[in-house]
């Protein structure tokens, strides 16, 4: 089954929740919507499920309009934050629940049960009730009655974020197994650059209920179109330095200058605004194009085994994402090195005019 959104808009209150969607979903295949909060990402999901009905446009399942169709009307099922589990139910029964309703014969429920718990690996909590779970384990429930029905189109609204990061990493390796070898529709709803990359699939960039980009998550992400997809798709956001083209060479906001190198040699005299991802830059060269900065300190923040270092001069402030501890005070001068050959170029619209040579250098 494909799902089609053709120009779907929805307006409540005068307030624009979605403007002008127009998506296509394969069937067996898994989605990532990425955006930041309030960005429209659930209002999306609501109208895919028949939840709400949209202001104007069509969404289509394989072909047939279902716009005005209710939720109760089409195969679909949906995850969300919480967990959403009937508290005086055996985890049996929880999962059991839409089985039942659809009238299916307890031998075919009991089959249906034990293999998709047997997927989720909470076969052995059966006859628990959810209040005798942990997190993780109720959040597996909540899943389990999700895919349990086979669904046509299953929407998950941020599932993960109330797991801690050990069971969000295996529930996501586990998700991307359970829908390889499915039909069904997956749609994944995430704030998280990075776990839109764990995920793979497509990705669809939204903001303020806009698609901003969309396709093979991999291509978003090393060729955003616009500098908009780019700021999303990075954590924490990409730098932005606004830029200068000669015929010789390259300068940031008219104080660092660097020659032209042939990674950039395609790009026309000019203004231009240029992205360098926190992950691409270092504390030591390791490229030969390396761009030498002397910066200062603003603040060190250490997040577990990463740091994100924020440095500046009298002309701009950078964020680097660096691994492991690094521990300096505030004002501290150091040098940083940025491989020219790793920044995206945007154009005074805000178009890509050229994305990073994808040869060997620091981590993509």
């Amino acid at each position: 089954m494909s799902l089609t959104l053709e120009h779907v808009s929805r307006i409540v209150d005068n307030q624009v929740h979605i403007d002008d969607a127009c998506l296509t979903f394969e069937p067996g295949s898994f989605n990532v919507l990425l955006g930041r909060t309030l960005a429209g990402k659930t209002s999306l999901m609501r109208l895919m499920a028949g939840l709400d009905r949209p202001t104007s446009g069509r969404i289509l399942m394989n072909g047939a309009d279902v716009t005005g169709v209710p939720v109760r009307k089409r195969n679909v099922s949906m995850v969300y934050q919480q967990f959403i589990n009937y508290p005086t139910l055996t985890v049996f029964e929880n999962i059991a629940s839409p089985l039942r309703q659809a009238g299916v014969g307890q031998a075919e429920i009991v089959q249906k049960v034990e293999e998709t718990a047997r997927m989720l690996h909470i076969e052995k909590l059966l006859q628990r009730h959810p209040l005798e779970l942990s997190g993780g384990q109720q959040q597996r429930t909540a899943m389990a009655r999700a895919l349990v029905k086979e669904a046509d189109l299953v929407l998950f609204d941020e599932p993960l974020v109330n797991l801690d990061y050990k069971l969000r990493e295996e529930l996501r390796q586990e998700m991307r197994e359970l829908f390889r070898a499915r039909h069904t529709i997956a749609i994944y709803a995430t704030t998280e650059p990075n776990e839109a990359l764990a995920l793979g699939g497509t990705t669809t960039v939204l903001h303020e209920g806009r698609v901003v980009q969309s396709g093979k998550t991999a291509e978003v992400y090393h060729r955003p179109q616009r500098v908009l997809a780019a700021e999303l798709f990075s954590e924490p956001p990409i730098n932005l330095l606004d830029g200068q083209v000669s015929a010789a060479e390259v300068s940031f906001e008219n104080a660092v200058h660097f020659p032209r190198n042939p990674d950039l040699g395609e790009l026309g005299e000019g203004t231009y605004r240029f992205g360098v991802r926190p992950s691409h830059i270092g504390l030591v060269p390791s490229n030969d194009d390396d761009l030498e900065l002397a910066v200062t300190v603003e603040l060190a923040e250490i997040s577990g085994s990463e740091t994100f270092l924020h440095v500046g001069n009298e002309h701009f402030s950078l964020v680097l994402h660096l691994p492991g501890v690094h521990e300096y005070d505030v004002d501290t001068p150091i040098l940083i090195y940025i491989p020219t050959h790793k920044l995206f170029v945007f154009d005074a619209n805000g178009r890509l005019a050229q994305a990073p040579s994808r040869r060997m250098g620091r981590s993509a």
